[in-house]
């Protein structure tokens, strides 16, 4: 997993519009940069809900939330729709992003070892350094705990 203090790994990935989105463009204020499984799953509904929530708070302090699954842009278009998401959602399919961050590996699910998406937050800053690691993320008040570290 990348460590406070690293230079983000940049990434070029599009949105449920097909617009693609680098590092780059969210350079100049923070960042906050979330990665969950699945679309319209239970903990992933909370997670983004609770960003959605608290997304005046976030702008007022000038933070940007964005979050990145393999879903297809299809799927986040109809999951933002759905819970009227009002941030960016990100489409990862071959993970490549997810493993320069460290949030896709070996996970521990119902009691078995298997490989997927680890629910993780990364702060970052406006010059594109990591300034804050949530690593395995519950959904349910996460987005007042990275509110918090703003």
């Amino acid at each position: 997993m990348i460590e406070v203090g690293a230079k983000a790994p940049d990434f070029s990935l599009s949105d449920a519009d097909g617009k693609v989105w680098t590092l780059a463009d969210f350079a100049g204020g923070p960042l906050v940069l979330y990665f969950y499984p699945r679309d319209d799953t239970p903990g992933c509904t909370v997670e983004a809900c609770s960003f959605r929530d608290r997304g005046p708070e976030f702008a007022a302090k000038g933070a940007k939330v964005v979050g990145i699954s393999p879903d297809s842009g299809a799927s986040h278009d109809k999951f933002r729709r759905k819970h009227s998401l009002s941030f960016i959602l990100l489409s990862d399919p071959d993970k490549k992003t997810m493993q320069a961050y460290g949030a896709y590996g070996e996970k521990t699910m119902y009691g078995r070892k298997v490989m997927g998406v680890i629910r993780s937050t990364f702060l970052i800053d406006g010059s594109g350094t990591v300034i804050k690691v949530f690593p395995k993320v519950t959904p349910a008040g996460h987005a007042d705990k990275v509110l918090e570290s703003l």
